[in-house]
């Protein structure tokens, strides 16, 4: 990331950054907001437009029913109270990719407001508020093939329509790590809740991070910039820590902070200006005369209400009681809804939830990570998870088996139970049979017997290993250790 002229020490402690987002989410209907065109991504360019979406004169939107549904699902989720009668309005911009001239949004009748979120922060939570979430149509998608020494630009009207929910949180943030948490909190709400993908190579979640940096203590708002359309979280992070450096660097110089929109460069890790940041009377906005005030009356709102899947803080609370799991193994266990349900299958079949855990953390996803699969393209199932967690409980397996059959079965694509059934492998726990290697291994490193002797027990590490590589991982680690010091203590 570029860095500014360093600043000298405690200068950055002495202003505190105000940060709030704006979140567009495309909603998963299969159908436009007020048309019926689909919304499948990737249709060649300016397929899916009819007379609505292209704004041609005297075409009349019809609003969706399942984009109301969807918004109304998410802003429940976010803790919003839903308000029973809103209103349309029109967004007046001119842009190549918007091609009524205007937008159809809502303005000061939003369908949802006073929300929250909660992100972890120290060792408890914080909340940040969102101050609405609205119903809005998405525009079309400029490209400027050859930019900058190509004079043409193009134009895909496709993503014209597509109904989004735009989320505005309050400028409750002080850092860039609490914007990442918020947006990384606010994802995995509107996934579990199943209204959008959220996939952020597609453009159906994008943001916006509004910054400004104020004295400490100061309660008045300093002038903030836009940082538009980042495309991952992890750069919307750096592009907050550059600006917030840019905004101290020019008012330590005696400088202002111009009001702007501004780019974010991933490739230089620093932002440019843009154009002048929009007010909302810019946009002169007014009641969309078209369409009717959308009422969600209460019946309605109990329908949606129901439609609401548990959501991800709730379901790790349950977890950890349920399962006895720690909190960070529930944290971690429902960053996606997928995996929480796959472990929850695993969970109910074992006999020791703990162990599914440990299994599904480590040895299952280490290894999809590693060949790039997601869960559900896992070739061992939830019900191989369990009877590998159940075989390592009941020391019918060692950890060493388990790993090189959980290797196997990646390797073929089989379950764990194909691959178990065919390998039968045992785990060595006749004593006899494990004191006859005990001994030969005694018997052929003396040196190491010394070291022993004279007080360094850690050497205890190396007989265990060298049992283990003797048996080919089949032997009893516990029985192993047990046996070793019984026989090392009785020669000292």
């Amino acid at each position: 990331m570029a860095t500014l002229t360093q600043l000298p020490p405690g200068i950055r402690e002495k202003y505190e950054p105000v940060i709030g987002l704006e979140v567009h989410v495309q909603l998963l209907a299969a159908t436009k907001i007020f048309c019926g065109c689909s919304t499948r991504f990737g249709a060649p360019p300016n397929t899916n437009v009819c007379p609505v979406c292209l704004g041609l004169p005297g075409a009349l939107p019809v609003l969706n029913k399942k984009a109301v549904e969807f918004a109304t699902l998410a802003a429940m989720a976010l803790n919003c109270q839903i308000r029973e009668t809103s209103i349309f309005a029109r967004k007046n911009y001119f842009y190549p990719d918007l091609p009524k001239g205007y937008q159809i949004s809502q303005y000061d009748k939003p369908l949802a407001e006073h929300g929250y979120i909660e992100i972890p922060s120290g060792s408890g939570t914080r909340r940040i508020g969102i101050t609405r979430l609205h119903l809005e149509e998405d525009a079309g998608k400029s490209m400027h093939e050859g930019f900058p020494d190509s004079r043409s630009s193009y134009i895909d009207l496709n993503r014209t329509g597509v109904p989004l929910s735009e989320i505005v949180s309050e400028p409750d943030m002080r850092s860039p790590d609490e914007a990442y948490e918020y947006l990384t909190r606010l994802k995995e709400i509107i996934l579990y809740t199943g209204v959008s993908d959220c996939n952020m190579e597609e453009g159906s979640l994008r943001c916006d991070a509004n910054v400004s940096v104020r004295s400490r203590g100061q309660e008045k708002f300093g002038t903030k910039t836009e940082i538009k359309n980042v495309n991952s979280f992890r750069f919307i992070r750096e592009a907050l820590e550059y600006e917030i450096e840019r905004h101290i660097e020019v008012l330590e110089g005696g400088g202002r902070i111009q009001q702007e929109t501004r780019l974010y460069n991933s490739h230089e890790g620093r932002t440019y200006g843009m154009r002048s940041k929009e007010q909302a009377h810019d946009y002169r906005y007014f009641p969309e005369p078209d369409l009717l005030p959308l009422v969600v009356d209460a019946k309605w709102q109990e329908e949606i209400r129901g439609m609401l899947p548990e959501l991800p803080e709730a379901r790790r609370k349950r977890m950890v009681s349920e399962y006895g799991i720690t909190e960070y193994d529930a944290q971690v266990l429902t960053v996606n809804k997928t995996l929480a349900d796959q472990f929850e299958e695993a969970a109910r079949a074992a006999k020791s939830p703990k162990r599914v855990a440990n299994l599904v953390q480590g040895e299952l996803m280490g290894r999809l990570k590693a060949k790039g699969l997601e869960i559900e393209k896992s070739p061992i199932s939830m019900k191989g998870v369990a009877m590998s967690a159940d075989l390592l409980e009941s020391n019918t397996i060692s950890s060493k088996i388990l790993k090189d059959l959980y290797d196997k079965a990646f390797e073929n694509g089989e379950d764990f139970s194909a691959v178990y059934e065919r390998e039968k492998p045992q785990q060595i726990t006749d004593s006899a049979a494990l004191e006859k290697i005990i001994d030969e291994i005694i018997a052929a490193n003396p040196r190491q017997v010394e070291q022993y002797r004279g007080g360094k027990t850690t050497v205890i590490g190396f007989f265990v290993g060298q049992v283990m590589k003797a048996s080919k991982g089949q032997a009893s680690p516990g029985l192993v250790n047990e046996l070793l010091k019984k026989k090392l203590d009785s020669a000292t």
